[in-house]
């Protein structure tokens, strides 16, 4: 398993029902609700229960056969997603139409099924798109497809295993190095050759890309091109950049439509599939598991290791930053 001790999820700080209550009456004052109080004691139990199922799910997926593990992941999720939910939208649910997942896939494989070219279809209404739109300020075409060996270049932690195993000339991604600032990045200079851009050119996509992260060329030197952000990094994860669990922060090589999709939809998108399969075509996952016969089944497995840590840290970490902003500060949209 990847992990750093201090980025343990943990939502302990949630526990109490009247700091769940004042933390979300906080976050609907922000919003300008003037019922912030009577809904902050409505949801709060609520609020806590999805927690708390989320966190069994993943106890759970810590203990089960890997045949099911996709199952217990993505309902844990789930979970967590409803406890985020609650923090944008205080009516949530308001009606039955986002209960549905939002997304739908092909029940029946055809022969010569390969995983990573099967694709997910968004449905017009469900939790995908409404997480999408409330959590993330991005709203998803009714139709759009995702194709999974696509989602999976999103996981930050899966580069060197497409690296290694499709026989790339290129990485995925390039490390980003924090100097003795946590304000001063270190971008190398090969991305230049990866854009095709000038370096007048890149400060000015970089710039666009940081979004409000304000990001600002201080110089050229060596191997690097350094920049001064006003925001440190989130892992999150905020414009251009990954966030991989060793604590380190990546650029993709490619300025593709993926990288731009919030981490958290990749791992919604591919657990929904895995456990579509485990629960629908049993056959073909038992002969995937025990033959070792695709490639897919690399990917699969660490995808799962690393999602049954990052989802719930990115969730967590989706709470903590409005926990922690001050009363009258706008939640950043991560």
């Amino acid at each position: 398993m990847f992990g750093n001790t201090n980025r343990a999820f943990s939502l302990s700080v949630f526990r109490s029902a009247d700091t769940a209550q004042h933390f979300l009456q906080q976050c609907y004052k922000q919003q300008g609700r003037d019922d912030a109080v009577q809904r902050s004691y409505t949801n709060c139990y609520p609020f806590l229960y999805y927690l708390e199922h989320g966190q069994n799910f993943y106890a759970a997926a810590q203990q089960a056969p890997l045949s099911i593990k996709p199952v217990l992941l993505f309902y844990g999720m789930v979970q967590l997603l409803k406890a985020c939910l609650l923090t944008v939208d205080p009516d949530y649910p308001e009606s039955t139409s986002v209960l549905a997942h939002g997304v739908s896939t092909r029940k029946r494989k055809k022969q010569g099924y390969e995983f990573l070219d099967d694709e997910v279809k968004v449905q017009k209404n469900g939790l995908f798109t409404h997480f999408s739109e409330k959590m993330f300020h991005v709203k998803q075409e009714a139709g759009e497809k995702f194709r999974m060996g696509t989602l999976l270049q999103r996981i930050c932690e899966l580069h060197e295993t497409f690296f290694s195993l499709n026989g790339r000339k290129k990485p995925l991604s390039l490390p980003i190095v924090h100097t003795v600032s946590p304000s001063m990045l270190a971008i190398p200079k090969t991305i230049l050759d990866h854009y095709h851009m000038t370096l007048p050119r890149f400060v000015q996509y970089i710039g666009e890309e940081g979004q409000g992260r304000q990001l600002v060329f201080i110089k050229e030197e060596g191997e690097f091109l350094y920049f001064e952000t006003a925001m440190p990094l989130s892992s999150v994860g905020e414009g251009p950049f990954l966030f991989h669990l060793n604590g380190t922060y990546y650029i993709p090589t490619k300025k593709e439509k993926i990288f731009t999709l919030p981490e958290i939809h990749a791992h919604y998108l591919l657990l929904y599939n895995l456990s579509m399969i485990s629960r629908y075509e049993t056959e073909w996952w038992s002969e995937l598991l025990h033959s070792y016969s695709s490639k897919a089944y690399i990917f699969i497995l660490q995808f799962l290791s690393v999602s049954a840590e990052k989802a719930p840290l990115l969730l967590n970490e989706y709470l903590m930053q409005k926990f922690l902003a001050k009363p009258n500060e706008k939640s950043p949209a991560v």
